[in-house]
């Protein structure tokens, strides 16, 4: 069990393992499984490590960079936060697709991204996803990247790149809020937008 768990690839393949073992245990089989439903679930893993990953960002790192001697930040800087913003990106990326793949294939791609009833509430949260990724993609990553050394600029640049990246990163935890409500609410909570509909 060690062998499993002292390596995150190997611990990765063992939750997969373990849910296949499930899904035969509970009498499912891969031939009924349907293919909305698999990008959901996918859909879902993704944003958890997405949004995750946002808010480790904002209630742990940037919170306690202040309280890191400086001889102990390179650490985070050269070494946790490289990797940490890697699956940050790729899980953005990964969340979206998954999104949009499930959406296309549930029938209500249009009426979603055009706020059509009875779509507005994920349709909304679509669209508030899609501003928080090009976020990611294109204001957070390449400030970072100034920001962390990953690129090479002068102190001032670096310093500026660092606070435009946090202050975005910012407006993605507010934006996650109304975000993730919107997601649960269209298919959990139908009575709240059935008036705007």
């Amino acid at each position: 069990m060690t062998s499993i768990l002292t390596s995150l690839g190997r611990t990765v393949l063992a939750g997969f393992v373990l849910l296949v073992l499930i899904i035969f245990a509970l009498g499912g089989n891969f031939s009924s499984a349907e293919l909305p439903f698999v990008f959901r679930w996918l859909h879902v893993m993704f944003g958890v490590m997405w949004i995750g990953l946002l808010w480790y960002f904002n209630f742990v790192q940037i919170p306690s960079m202040p309280k890191i001697p400086d001889e102990q930040k390179p650490a985070i800087g050269k070494v946790i936060a490289p990797t940490a913003l890697f699956w940050f990106r790729y899980a953005a990326l990964f969340t979206v697709v998954t999104g949009l793949i499930v959406a296309g294939l549930s029938g209500y791609l249009h009426q979603a991204f055009t706020l059509q009833a009875p779509f507005r509430a994920i349709g909304l949260g679509m669209w508030i996803a899609l501003v928080m990724a090009f976020n990611v993609w294109f204001i957070i990553w390449p400030n970072q990247k100034r920001a962390l050394g990953i690129v090479a600029v002068e102190a001032d640049v670096k310093a500026k790149s660092a606070r435009v990246a946090m202050l975005t990163s910012r407006l993605n935890t507010i934006l996650s809020i109304p975000m993730l409500f919107l997601m649960v609410a269209q298919s959990h909570n139908t009575t709240w937008f059935v008036i705007v509909s």
